[in-house]
């Protein structure tokens, strides 16, 4: 029986996003070392920089030309940019940190990380989806780099609000919840975005790679580099060398 497409579009979603709840796992359980969560880190935003470069902005530009994609580029660092300004005065600011950084436990800090790990997800989420409306099944390569990515993203939240005295419950149930969150909106990226124009769907997909190059540059980069200095280019290059040959390889189902 054939599966709908929008139900698998949740499920590559909730693939990609069940990488935060086993990073959070990690984070939380295991005594991982702060450079080595940094290390991972840095690999990650290597895995998106070459997926945003090679599987997202490249596409935007063969459906809809350089001017959607760049409208949708930066419209997306600026949607992201001021929700993460505005996140980060309700204490959200050192949502990816793994050290002592995040605020200890507070109903408004709690939420304000809950909703700064969605805004962090949700672009990607929704590449998912609107990566099937070709009809050519979904992006791996974008599956791939995302789940990459996410692991240390909720690897080092987890970590830091270990530190911030959050409780293994609080924690769980806010990665739980963006994982599920993650599959919904791949669905919503199909569904929404089903019959309209290459342009349109040029800007959503720039639109949300925007997002996760801003989010690169304000969160995990930052990490990355404060604890692993040192080689913080050189894994980068790596994780961004990883994804460049999973694009190469044109996987996809």
């Amino acid at each position: 029986m054939d599966v709908p497409e929008w139900i698998m579009a949740g499920a590559w979603g909730l693939l990609a996003g069940s990488a935060l709840l086993i990073g959070a796992a990690i984070g939380f359980l295991a005594p991982i070392k702060q450079r080595i969560i940094a290390s991972i880190m840095a690999f990650g935003s290597g895995v998106l920089i070459s997926a945003l470069s090679f599987d997202l902005m490249n596409e935007a530009f063969k459906q809809g030309g350089i001017r959607p994609a760049s409208i949708g580029f930066f419209a997306g660092a600026a949607i992201f940019t001021g929700a993460n300004m505005i996140l980060n005065r309700q204490g959200a600011k050192h949502r990816k940190r793994s050290g002592n950084q995040q605020p200890k436990q507070s109903e408004s800090s709690g939420l304000a990380l809950a909703i700064g790990a969605l805004i962090d997800g949700i672009p990607e989420s929704l590449v998912i989806g609107v990566s099937m409306l070709s009809g050519a099944g979904v992006s791996m390569v974008a599956v791939i780099a995302i789940f990459l990515s996410n692991l240390p993203e909720g690897l080092s939240s987890s970590a830091g609000m270990r530190k911030a005295g959050r409780s293994l419950r609080y924690v769980s149930t806010v990665w739980f919840t963006i994982a599920v969150l993650s599959g919904a909106a791949s669905i919503c990226g199909y569904t929404f975005f089903s019959g309209v124009s290459d342009q349109t769907i040029a800007i959503i997909t720039a639109l949300a790679a925007g997002a996760i190059l801003a989010m690169l540059a304000d969160t995990m980069i930052p990490e990355a580099f404060e604890e692993e200095h040192e080689f913080t280019g050189i894994i980068t290059v790596t994780g961004f060398l990883v994804a460049f040959f999973l694009s190469k390889a044109e996987i996809g189902f």
